[in-house]
């Protein structure tokens, strides 16, 4: 009997297949220090169950119907903050990597090495280290650096409303976490949108993730 004890390492699925999760459930669940305690299939329940669990790790498919995964996963640490994710996917460029680990996942996970990776992802995420897939990890070192910072000629403020606006708040609410009014908010939004030609919410998202906005401005 695994429930309540400490040294156990609870963890949430996320998968779209439910045989897929299944999988995940028994390939984890052979290891007596960890516990599979919700599944999800859908980000929106993702971040559902993780607020109501406050699991070790969330493991993570990248691509899934409804909401984005890659833009759920900053969203894990507001719910949760001790919460890790773990991102498991058949995506295995690169820049895919890139993007899930400035978004703040520690782990990546290629699902055709799930079998022998996620285990020891998992055990490492939990424990506060990161885990990337060796290959890809080789890949990252050799690509060439971060262009400047901040693209598109943003200035700071305009950094910090995006990635607001792309964690999901409201005018209102970044109006009173900046201490602007909601009318310069709406400024700054315009400007934004006109200087990096993008308008919908999931635009800022990639944008934000493809620029590493969201690592770079985390406390």
């Amino acid at each position: 009997m695994t429930e309540g004890r400490e040294d156990v390492t609870r963890i949430v699925i996320a998968d779209d297949h439910a045989v897929v999760r299944t999988g995940l459930r028994l390939l984890l669940e052979r290891e007596a220090d960890l516990q599979v305690i919700a599944e999800a299939g859908d980000a929106a329940d993702a971040l559902r169950y993780v607020r109501a669990h406050r699991p070790h790790v969330l493991v993570l498919d990248l691509n899934m119907p409804g909401d984005s995964s890659l833009a759920a996963i900053p969203q894990v640490a507001v719910g949760s903050p001790n919460t890790r994710v773990v991102v498991l996917t058949m995506q295995n460029d690169p820049a895919f990597a890139r993007e899930a680990l400035q978004a703040g996942a520690a782990g990546y996970v290629l699902k055709d090495a799930a079998d022998t990776e996620l285990v020891e992802a998992v055990r490492l995420v939990a424990a506060g280290d990161t885990y990337l897939n060796p290959r890809l990890g080789a890949q990252l070192a050799a690509a060439p650096p971060d262009p400047p910072w901040p693209p598109d000629n943003l200035t700071e403020r305009e950094v910090e409303v995006l990635r607001l606006i792309v964690l999901g708040h409201t005018n209102t609410e970044i109006a009173a976490q900046l201490y602007l009014s909601v009318r310069t908010v709406e400024s700054h939004r315009a400007h934004i949108q006109q200087k990096i030609s993008r308008s919908t919410r999931a635009e800022l998202v990639k944008y934000a993730l493809e620029h590493n906005l969201l690592e770079t401005g985390a406390s």
